[in-house]
């Protein structure tokens, strides 16, 4: 890149967390001469949003961790003017200033710029309920949120909590409050936890956080909150309330962009700044950055918003290149992310099927259930693995992990393949580390790209677990379970005829050639060797995708959704 320098800039940065701190020690590193100002609404820099819930319990212990810089250490290293508890009230485009409120002293002042980067990241979504203002009742975005609720709980030691939204800072706070030994209930509109994720696969998170004790009610409405003796009530449409000693409204975030609209700029999703590749709003000068703007999916090729610290990072070092003379250009978010629910770890990369199909894609599917590392290696876990690619070019479109082991590993290869534009049988091609303790021979992402090939060359036929009602049991299917007798007598599914695996050459003599089998065994694998017995015999054959294991956790779920109270206990 081609350094300019200019002794006589000024920039401005609105908001000095993710992306605006990294502009500013970006452009730094470029022009040594420029003047850089950063005007900061909480007390806190650069601090780390995604370590608050465990701070709240007792993760991390010393508060000092939360903040990566200082605005002291900050200017020491950088030379930047880190302006704390300084709100920005207004922008003028026209005279390339903006107004500016100490909100210490209550001074008001205007400053002036050549170029102006906003990075005011989002608020936490406040729905118009009543009740909003009880002291009962928390948000969690920034350090001062964390403190006041860390405070609450040292103070009052409250035994149960309601958090109301399942999205990340939802499931991260439900494990450190349980951690804390408190009751904890998540509520929710939508019927799953963890929207990036196939409801499917979400099942398995749903059941994770059950094990631990905490109380799932979705697919209710909150209407408002209720202070009543010794606690607050959640008020949920058409059911009883839910009672807690505190509230954490959770339910999301919306990009904070009054300063941005009172502008002039050009809004878009849910009021979200519109820029352009190079990270330049609509109004000449001005850039923007972070969980505030609109960015382009990389795999739908749709406008999005994703919320998340890697892609703000990103977007303020490529509004610093270009400030500063360069040419940068942000080729757009994949929302590749990851979360601890306990001792399961939860990932996922690129679109999933509910989301690719809405934009329009005619999409396929393979599951999959492997070992975490070699299975003759003690102590290995299972995982399951979903990829998602596009029928007929076979182009990589997105997956999702859940595991114990190995999941952080295998995401993050995925992530890399459906950027380098990968098609989803070369999975199989990736040369991928390997010692017994860590992953087996054939690796879980090369066992996917397996499977996708053979599905490519006609070799694999799959049904789908939407497909399981669905299929007759009049006799014009045969319906095969391929697990050992033991297993089947453990559960099964209506309908299907046991023959293990191992006995199905000799057994095929009780199988109508006539009619399309449909298989399943626990994890896929038996079931698929049995539809190549099958198929070399004769027979039209069809395998599960994801065995019975993925067909039980899917249907545990289901069922307990269905036969819950709103507070999440099991109705008898």
């Amino acid at each position: 890149m081609q350094e300019r320098w200019n002794a006589d800039m000024k920039v401005v940065i609105v908001g000095g967390v993710a992306g605006g701190a990294t502009a500013a020690a970006r452009i730094r590193r470029l022009n040594e001469q420029a003047e850089i100002v950063v005007f900061e609404r909480s007390g806190y820099i650069s601090y780390a949003n995604c370590g608050l819930p465990y701070y709240i319990g007792d993760v991390i212990t010393d508060p000092e961790d939360l903040t990566l810089q200082t605005p002291e250490s900050f200017f020491s290293r950088f030379r930047v003017n880190m302006k704390v508890r300084h709100e920005v009230t207004a922008i003028h485009p026209d005279k390339k200033t903006v107004s500016v409120k100490n909100l210490q002293t209550g001074e008001e002042f205007e400053e002036s710029y050549d170029k102006l980067i906003l990075s005011p990241g989002a608020k936490p979504t406040q729905p118009r309920l009543p009740g909003l203002g009880l002291d009962k009742l928390f948000t969690l975005r920034t350090v001062e949120d964390t403190f006041r609720i860390k405070d609450y709980i040292n103070i009052n030691h409250p035994k149960s909590a309601v958090l109301a939204g399942g999205g990340f800072i939802g499931l991260e706070l439900a494990e450190n409050l349980r951690e804390l030994g408190m009751e904890i209930t998540i509520v929710q509109r939508p019927k799953q936890l963890m929207n990036p994720f196939d409801s499917d696969i979400a099942a398995f998170i749903h059941n994770e956080m059950r094990k631990h004790g905490v109380k799932l009610a979705l697919g209710h409405t909150v209407e408002g909150v209720a202070e009543v003796s010794g606690g607050v009530d959640v008020l949920l449409k058409d059911e009883q309330p839910l009672h807690a000693d505190m509230v954490i409204l959770a339910i999301g975030v919306s990009p904070e962009t009054t300063l941005a609209k009172d502008a002039g700029l050009e809004l878009g999703i849910k009021g979200s700044i519109v820029v352009n590749d190079r990270m330049e709003t609509s109004i000449s000068d001005i850039y923007a950055v972070g969980d505030a703007v609109q960015v382009k999916h990389f795999v739908t090729g749709q406008d999005a918003l994703i919320s998340l610290a890697g892609p703000a990072n990103k977007q303020g070092r490529i509004a610093a290149d270009n400030i500063c003379g360069g040419d940068s250009h942000y080729t757009g978010s994949q929302g590749s992310s990851v979360i601890k629910v306990f001792g399961m770890t939860a990932a996922t990369t690129g679109v999933n099927e509910t989301n690719a199909r809405k934009a329009g894609l005619d999409v396929d599917t393979v599951i999959l259930s492997p070992m975490s590392h070699a299975g003759y290696y003690p102590d290995g876990k299972v995982m399951t693995m979903k990829v998602v690619f596009e029928k007929e070019t076979y182009r990589l479109l997105g997956a999702q992990l859940v595991g114990y082991e190995g999941v952080d590993k295998r995401i993050d290869v995925l992530a890399t393949a459906i950027r380098a534009g990968m098609k989803a049988p070369e999975l199989k091609d990736l040369d991928l580390a390997y010692a017994p303790p860590y992953s087996s021979a054939k690796d879980p992402v090369n066992m996917a790209g397996f499977m996708i090939e053979n599905i490519a060359k006609g070799i694999l036929k799959q049904w789908y677990l939407e497909d399981t009602d669905k299929l007759p049991r009049d006799g014009s299917v045969t319906l095969l379970d391929t697990r050992t007798v033991e297993e089947f007598t453990h559960g099964h599914i209506d309908g299907f005829l046991n023959i293990p695996v191992d006995e199905l050459r000799e057994r095929l003599d009780e199988l109508d050639k006539r009619t399309p089998v449909y298989v399943i065994c626990q994890s896929g694998l038996r079931s698929y060797l049995a539809c190549r017995i099958l198929a070399q015999n004769g027979y039209d054959c069809y395998n599960f995708s994801g065995g019975y294991r993925f067909y039980e956790s899917v249907l545990l779920d289901r069922w307990t959704r269905q036969n819950a109270y709103p507070c999440g206990v099991e109705r008898p």
